[in-house]
């Protein structure tokens, strides 16, 4: 199954419930036979129940973490920080380029924009040019206005 048109959603806010709202909607894709991708920015810690519930669905749901354990610091993150988002970001766009999903999940990509990890313009850029078939969903506290004005929906 493909999608006739795929939306840009941005879930966002300081409540929880951003990463959870976004397995929801995979859980929905993949129930439609559609194949799901989750980047994630800032998460390394391969024991989460995300990842488990991943690799009961594989290989039609992959999540791939993509920061490192621990915590970034807001006031300088470290090159090592810089780097995995950078992968990160190359990494969705391979997806992208290639279309290797249906449904592709930017884990606490917005975190990763305003702590400086990930260029703002390279995340609109994403946005811009995604395949008209592929849902993207951007989730992360602090989105910036560009992505708000950009997204389809925003919860």
């Amino acid at each position: 199954m493909e999608l006739e048109k795929g939306l840009i959603q941005v879930y966002t806010g300081d409540g929880k419930g951003k990463t959870t709202a976004a397995l929801g909607l995979a859980l929905r894709a993949l129930g439609h036979g559609l194949k799901v991708i989750m980047i994630q920015f800032l998460k390394g810690d391969s024991r989460t129940g995300e990842l488990a519930m991943a690799r009961r669905l594989s290989p039609d749901l992959e999540i791939k973490p993509m920061g490192r354990k621990g915590f970034v610091d807001p006031d300088g993150p470290s090159p090592e920080d810089l780097s995995l988002a950078k992968a990160a970001l190359e990494e969705a766009r391979r997806v992208l380029d290639k279309r290797l999903c249906n449904l592709l999940i930017l884990d606490e990509i917005n975190v990763a924009v305003s702590m400086g990890l990930v260029p703002e313009d390279a995340v609109l850029d994403l946005m811009n040019t995604k395949p008209n078939d592929v849902e993207l969903v951007l989730t992360g506290r602090e989105a910036p206005s560009s992505f708000i004005e950009r997204a389809d929906l925003v919860t």
